[in-house]
């Protein structure tokens, strides 16, 4: 165990894997979670709102510092749901508010569906649940493509065609600067395995819109400003349509929280206290 002035680096051993997890601050516990983003994408929106809450971000499982003992294993959103639940037992400290991005909103509405008396609020910003939208069979079949694209080798084939289904229009310059060249080694090992173990398990993953619709926690379904048209977009719009509820907007586009998180954090208070 690490301690720092200003966070505790901590493991915990969970069935198949061990878990590299931060905790910062004190005060009510909010989750923050991602997948495959890590603790490093959320380090400074965590810090901010560590200020008055007790603030948990985690490795999700063979993401990062967060090792398999099979690394060939699929990253399921149950799997990292129960692992969710395990660090909010270890801390103690609930009912959590949880806010997950991404294929972290995935992980935390399976995390809703499992273990609803950990939690308070589950804010699911941006899930890419394309198996809820009218077109999903062509969206697997695009799926199944740049997966195989990246697995043959063709890495920057592979996130231009992922961009491409996911309506984000992103420059060649800025495409080369992301992914060409020398690469951090590690970087490279979590997008294989998001590639390769996580990426369809979770898009094609469905909720129970019944058994969440009766859950006590309240659920909110965040969407970027800056998202409109984008495939994550569609995704959040017709869970939250599902659901009964209005999507609720926050700053930014899908990884609003790390770009701007000044603003974001601003946002997510506001949500927390109208909750």
């Amino acid at each position: 165990m690490t301690t720092t002035s200003t966070h505790t680096e901590r493991t915990l051993d969970v069935p198949g894997a061990r878990l590299h997890y931060e905790v910062r601050g004190k005060g009510p516990l909010v989750v923050l979670c991602g997948a495959p983003m890590g603790v490093a994408a959320f380090a400074p929106l965590a810090e901010l709102l560590a200020v008055d809450h007790t603030v948990l971000t985690t490795d999700p499982r063979g993401i990062g510092r967060s090792s398999l003992d099979d690394p060939s294993q699929d990253s399921t959103p149950q799997l990292r749901a129960d692992d969710l639940s395990r660090l909010i037992t270890r801390l103690d400290a609930g009912p959590a508010v949880v806010l997950g991005s991404s294929g972290g909103a995935v992980s935390a509405l399976a995390l809703a569906e499992t273990h609803p008396e950990q939690l308070h609020t589950v804010i699911a910003h941006e899930p890419p649940l394309t198996e809820l939208l009218a077109e999903r069979e062509q969206l697997r079949a695009g799926t199944d493509d740049f997966v195989a694209t990246y697995l043959a080798g063709d890495v920057m084939g592979a996130w231009k065609k992922f961009f491409a289904q996911a309506d984000i229009d992103l420059p060649e310059p800025v495409m080369e600067q992301m992914f060409g060249g020398e690469r951090d080694p590690q970087q490279v090992a979590d997008e294989r395995r998001w590639f390769a173990h996580e990426l369809r398990p979770t898009a094609q993953w469905q909720p129970d819109i019944a058994l969440l619709g009766s859950t006590a926690t309240r659920l909110v379904v965040g969407i970027g400003a800056d998202s409109g048209g984008q495939i994550c977009d569609r995704t959040s719009r017709t869970l939250a349509t599902a659901l009964g509820i209005e999507p609720t907007i926050f700053p930014g586009g899908h990884t609003g929280f790390a770009e701007a998180p000044d603003t974001f954090a601003a946002r997510l208070r506001e949500v927390l206290r109208a909750g």
